[in-house]
Order: C-alpha cells, then sequence, then structure tokens
C-alpha cells in the first residue's frame, strides 16, 4: 500500500509540472490579468537567473504556458497577445526555500495562513516554495492539493513534514527519543506525500542519521535548523540542505558537546575568523558533499535595532492585533544597546559570500516567525535587497533566488531560469532593480505557467488577515 500511494505521488507531481496550467476556478480566475495561448513581454529588461548580466530590451515569447524564445530580435508571432513592458524588469519566478504557511509573533501568536499566506507568496513573485518545516502538515497537504486543482490562487509547493527534533515545549513539533521513532515519523509522513523533512535544533546525530536514511528510501529529502548537531556532523549523517548559515552553526564553539545545543554560541560565531582553518574547512566539507544552503537574512534583520520598520503595504496586510504586536516587538528591539546581533547579522552575511565563493549552492527563504516583521512573501522580496547588501551583484542574487532553489529541489528542468522549454514562471517588476534594489517591490504582474496574476489585486484581497487566517 505504501508503495503504491508513493507512486500515485510521484505521478500527480510529474502530472503538475509537466500540464498546462489546470482549470481555474472563478475565485483565482478573479485574479488573473493575463490569460492568452500566445504572450510577447517586449522591451523588458531581463535578468535570467543564469547569473548572467541583465540584458536590456529583450523580448520573451510564452506560448501555451512555456517559455517559447527569449532575445532581443526574437520574431513576435502574429497571434500574440503583445505586451509593451518599457521599463519594467522581467526575472524568473522566485523559489523561496523556507516559506511557511504558518506565521509568528513574539507575543505568543502562531497562525496557520491557509488563506492569506499562499496569496501573499503569489503576489510578491513567489511561483514555488518549501515549506521547510510544518506545524499542520495536512493543512499545507490540502493547500498544495486546491492550488495543483487551481481551486485557490498560490505557488506551486514542496510539502515538508512536521519539525523533527528532540524533546522540547512545542506541541506540533514530532518529538523522538530514538532512531527507531525517527523512521516511524518519516515513513508516516512519506506515505502522506511529504517530498521533505526538517529536523531541528534538538536532534541528536543518531535520530538524524535515521531520519535522512529512512526519507532517501523513501525518495525525500532532509534539510535542518540545527544546534545541538554541528553541520560537519550533520552532512556525515547524510543530510541534504541547511537552514540559516551560520546562525545555526554551533560547531565552533569550544564548549559544545556531542548531541547538546551550546549556550551563546552566537557570540562566538560572531567573533570567528571566516579565513581560519576550521571554517575553511567545514565549508568545504559542505560543498564537497553537494548540500544547499538556505540563506534566510530577512528574518534576522528583524532583531538588529534600526533596520525594519513596519511598513504601509504591511500594517494593511497584518491584522491591527498582530501589527501591535510587531510594533512592540520592533521598539524593543530598537532600545537594545547590545551590538551582538548587528555583529552576527554582518557576519553571516560574509559567510554566506564565503560560502558562495567556494563553490557552495545557497538557495534563499524567509521564514515568516520570529517577531513577526517578515511577512509571506515580502520577505522574499527583502531577501533580494539584502544579498545585493551582502555583496552579491543582480545577477548573482536573482540566482541565489530562482535558479539555485530550482535546483536544490531538483527541478531545474522545469523552472528556474528564463529558458526557451520551461514553465513560464516570470516576475514582471515595474522599475529597475539592478539600480534600485528596492524595485524588488514594485511587482506588477507574475506569471506562473504562463498565466498572468495582478500583484495588487492578490495584495489587497489579503488585507487585513496576516495574523488570522
Amino acid at each position: 500500500m505504501r508503495l503504491f500511494r508513493l507512486a500515485l505521488v510521484g505521478l500527480a507531481f510529474a502530472s503538475t509540472a509537466n500540464a498546462q496550467a489546470p482549470q481555474l476556478s472563478d475565485t483565482v480566475r478573479n485574479y488573473v490579468t493575463v490569460d492568452a495561448p500566445v504572450i510577447a513581454l517586449t522591451h523588458v529588461r531581463l535578468i535570467d537567473g543564469t547569473g548572467s548580466p541583465p540584458a536590456e530590451d529583450q523580448t520573451v515569447v510564452i506560448a501555451n504556458g512555456r517559455i517559447q524564445s527569449v532575445g532581443a530580435g526574437v520574431a513576435v508571432p502574429a497571434d500574440a497577445r503583445v505586451m509593451d513592458l518599457t521599463g519594467h524588469t522581467v526575472i524568473p519566478g522566485i523559489v523561496g526555500l523556507h516559506d511557511h504557511t504558518f506565521y509568528t509573533t513574539s507575543g505568543g501568536r502562531r497562525t496557520q495562513l491557509n488563506f492569506s499566506a499562499p496569496r501573499l507568496y503569489l503576489a510578491s513573485g513567489v511561483t514555488t516554495v518549501r515549506t521547510t518545516g510544518a506545524i499542520s502538515p495536512y493543512s499545507e497537504i490540502t493547500i498544495k492539493s486546491r492550488v495543483d486543482k487551481g481551486e485557490i490562487p498560490g505557488p506551486r509547493m514542496f510539502i515538508t513534514g512536521p519539525y523533527i527534533t528532540g524533546p522540547d515545549a512545542t506541541a506540533e513539533r514530532a518529538h523522538v527519543n530514538t532512531p527507531a521513532q525517527a523512521r516511524m515519523v518519516v515513513a508516516y509522513w512519506a506515505e502522506e506525500g511529504v517530498t521533505w523533512f526538517k529536523v531541528y535544533a534538538g536532534i541528536k546525530r543518531a535520530e538524524l542519521a535515521a531520519v535522512t536514511d529512512e526519507a532517501h528510501k523513501h525518495g525525500a529529502k532532509v534539510t535542518g535548523h540545527l544546534c545541538s548537531v554541528g553541520f560537519r556532523e550533520a552532512v556525515a549523517a547524510g543530510i541534504d540542505g541547511l537552514e540559516h548559515g551560520l546562525m545555526a552553526n554551533s560547531e565552533f564553539d569550544p564548549k559544545k558537546k556531542l548531541d547538546e545545543c551550546p549556550n551563546g554560541f552566537a557570540q562566538v560565531n560572531a567573533d570567528l575568523d571566516l579565513n581560519s582553518p576550521a571554517v575553511q574547512a567545514s565549508i568545504k566539507d559542505i560543498v564537497s558533499h553537494g548540500v544547499a544552503m538556505t540563506t534566510t537574512l530577512d528574518v534576522y534583520e528583524t532583531s538588529v535595532p534600526g533596520r525594519v520598520k513596519v511598513t504601509p503595504r504591511m500594517r494593511a496586510a497584518m491584522d491591527p492585533t498582530a501589527a501591535a504586536e510587531v510594533d512592540s516587538a520592533l521598539a524593543r528591539v530598537a532600545r537594545s544597546t547590545n551590538p551582538l546581533a548587528a555583529k552576527m547579522f554582518k557576519k553571516e552575511m560574509e559567510y554566506e559570500m564565503a560560502f558562495v565563493k567556494a563553490g557552495g549552492i545557497l538557495g534563499a527563504g524567509e521564514d515568516p516567525t520570529g517577531n513577526g516583521a517578515a511577512l509571506p512573501g515580502f520577505g522574499d522580496q527583502r531577501n533580494y535587497v539584502l544579498l545585493r547588501e551582502a555583496g552579491f551583484s543582480a545577477p548573482q542574487a536573482v540566482q541565489i533566488m530562482t535558479a539555485n532553489g530550482a535546483k536544490i529541489l531538483g527541478a531545474t528542468d522545469l523552472f528556474g531560469t528564463v529558458t526557451p522549454g520551461k514553465q513560464a514562471d516570470l516576475v514582471v517588476i515595474k522599475g529597475d532593480p539592478v539600480t534600485t534594489p528596492g524595485d524588488i517591490e514594485n511587482v506588477t504582474i507574475v506569471f506562473k505557467q504562463g498565466v498572468g496574476y495582478d500583484s495588487a489585486k492578490l495584495i489587497e484581497s489579503v488585507k487585513g488577515q496576516v495574523g488570522v487566517r
């Protein structure tokens, strides 16, 4: 039975990934602004996701949901709907690798956003997400099914099972004490259709090895927000991905004991010499094993004094009481005189640059948790600005957020770059995020499998809902 159900899951994903866009419900149609068999986006600035320099005055032709041709001199089909996008930039659909469907604030709010999260992700240009830790896995399985069927608007979804960790006080996590328990959790959720698993800070080495082994048997992969296990130990245990970069790597703390999460390792990491033999050996080990890493700079920025404020569009999207909780949290952050957060944030940027320079595969995700100032979708856009601040060029930042995400998900043949033959997942941005990184927020149309969605209308539909549903 299990093998049969897994086969069905695999066939369903293949069908969804390769077919034309599904028949859309009236609810979804309400947000569609462009839908034609053939579409030509003309006079655009193109950042194609491959790392190539931006190209001016380009044409992108979409036919039957896929990219047909790209270039400065391509012929526009006679039957195409032609859109003159002078003054606009086109990038591939963003692949959000740490994009939960739940949301938290430091006031204790923990809300499953079945309604608002999918809409905000799509509106922000995020056409694919990996949920990377669920508090309600069945909710995510249902959301994915409804999006795939065209019943509700939202991004393509790669579902992650419940957090798997050692004993802690969070009720929604799977708490495992033995390798056998870890295997049971993985086997159950793999049968339910989960394709990724996330281990959390309290996991121990033996249980982590059991999770990765069992997941791989089922064709699934494992990533982790670690602490009790260091990055090199996790690589040795067979992990496929590492979340949050240096922020979650405790292995450099001299006080660390096996299978224990040390207190205060952030201070150690903030003072690290990234050129030291220990750090370079760790990065080399991660890279040589092909283990990917996910940056979540946007959520960590919310803990750095003076960097983040609630913008008008954020406030409009949030429930007023949630917004008040975020205001209070940011006010507390602003009053902090401890320099550690700012120092560690800068070090994280440097670490990610070092990882990429060493040949590492860096993807991006937003993690709409913490104090609540990182909203679904908006945080993904903010990551682009922060990657630029970290020293990545515009093509590099786009590649991290698109093509690299597709590679990590094993879907480079389907999406991630603006390349003929791939699905037409495209983001139309008014302005030039190359010279003005903040223009990344000016999304006008988001194409998913060749269907163009009205970003502003989707955002308007969730007004006052973030933090509630």
